[in-house]
């Protein structure tokens, strides 16, 4: 359903209330894990339909922002850089992404074991990840043609017009503080509670350190902090396009909205294991928050409906366009888990993967290519049932 909506804050409605035009075209795409493979299905339909589009406005988190940096760095059209998208997490696997042979995951869970029962002692080293996401970086840097880890595409991109600015998202272990990492022309930093802006030169270790699942991944030291998941404390998903001048917001979620009927149904029975647990939080984490800002912002919106002319300080309501899943993707992944790699379902299924009708935490790290690809399809597949509405959204910015 197309949705009319403001932003989280007035302040954030004045930082988009410039009259609206080509030009002010933002996309937002969210976390999730393997999941984002769904928002490249969405694209590449997209892609099609409009082979030059041109979005001046690109923000992404969590693995979102994997998505977002190649398609704010691609030197070619939209439809060949979301081809390149698509090759990208169609060749996925486990070991692209993280170590999962037996040797690498025994030693990092005999170092967690240890790091709790040193009781603190500081000659123990330090534990920074359940596994090592050392093959990502290196997997990155070479599809990303980034030279010494800068995305130089989009300074290329931003030289000639094409784009405006691109806003990467994490969130920061050192200050508790959610922190965009932007790059554009002409835009300035911005500070919120707890959410503030800073100009950098966008790098793999960018988009690492959105992406870096908390406890799961390692955090990513940037500057004199270090940062993890975007997706912990960006309480407002949709405020970095706004603060960057979109207008109107094509927004790709990965959360598929459950009937009332299939809320109330329990995914586990009895007392649920940690992999329902962590299932619950992620997805409180990086999925329901979009929600939750778009009906602040659709209030606003109504709240400034209300007003007159003279009464509305020059803001404006600004156009949003959900896009989610028609499938469980949380649920699908349930038929993909036995082609993980065996040490790595082994140590899943001790945290009780199996005992859940839902395993939404399998998911998030499912980066088998035949769970990828089935993604892909899916997001492809819901783009053309809303083929009309996505072209009526985007009228005049093909």
């Amino acid at each position: 359903m197309s949705e009319s909506c403001s932003l989280a804050t007035l302040d954030e409605l004045a930082a988009a209330r410039h009259t609206s035009g080509p030009g002010d075209l933002g996309l937002v795409m969210g976390g999730g894990g393997a999941r984002a493979a769904y928002q490249v299905g969405f694209l590449r339909c997209l892609a099609q339909q409009f082979p030059d589009l041109e979005i001046p406005y690109i923000t992404g988190v969590s693995a979102g922002a994997i998505n977002a940096a190649l398609l704010a760095s691609h030197h070619g059209s939209f439809l060949q850089a979301v081809d390149e998208l698509t090759q990208l997490w169609s060749r996925l696997t486990v070991k692209d992404v993280f170590r999962a042979d037996g040797m690498s995951l025994a030693g990092n869970v005999f170092r967690w074991m240890f790091q709790l029962a040193s009781g603190g002692v500081r000659r123990v080293p330090r534990v920074r990840g359940l596994v090592d996401t050392s093959p990502l970086r290196d997997y990155l840097t070479e599809t990303l043609h980034a030279v010494d880890g800068e995305l130089t595409g989009i300074q290329y991109n931003l030289d000639r017009g094409r784009l405006k600015a691109v806003a990467l998202s994490t969130s920061s272990y050192t200050t508790g503080q959610s922190v965009t990492w932007i790059q554009g022309n002409g835009i300035h930093e911005w500070e919120r509670p707890l959410r503030r802006a800073r100009r950098a030169v966008l790098t793999v270790e960018h988009i690492m350190a959105s992406a870096a699942l908390p406890l799961f991944f390692p955090a990513v030291q940037l500057e004199n902090g270090w940062y993890g998941d975007g997706g912990i404390r960006l309480t407002a998903p949709l405020s970095p396009a706004l603060h960057l001048g979109a207008r109107r917001v094509l927004a790709i979620s990965t959360r598929y909205a459950r009937t009332d009927a299939e809320a109330d149904r329990p995914s586990v029975e009895g007392y649920p294991p940690p992999a329902q647990v962590v299932g619950v939080l992620m997805n409180s984490i990086f999925l329901d928050l979009l929600d939750h800002d778009a009906l602040r912002l659709e209030r606003l919106n109504q709240l400034i409906g209300k007003l007159g002319e003279e009464d509305r300080l020059g803001l404006k309501p600004v156009d949003l366009l959900i896009l989610r899943p028609s499938v469980d993707l949380g649920q699908l992944a349930g038929e993909y888990e036995p082609q993980l790699p065996r040490a790595f379902r082994f140590l899943t299924r001790g945290l009780g993967t199996q005992q859940t009708r839902s395993p939404d935490f399998i998911s998030l790290v499912l980066f088998q290519p035949d769970y990828l690809r089935a993604l892909i399809e899916i997001g492809e597949r819901d783009a053309k049932a809303r083929r009309d509405e996505v072209a009526d959204f985007l009228n005049g910015y093909g």
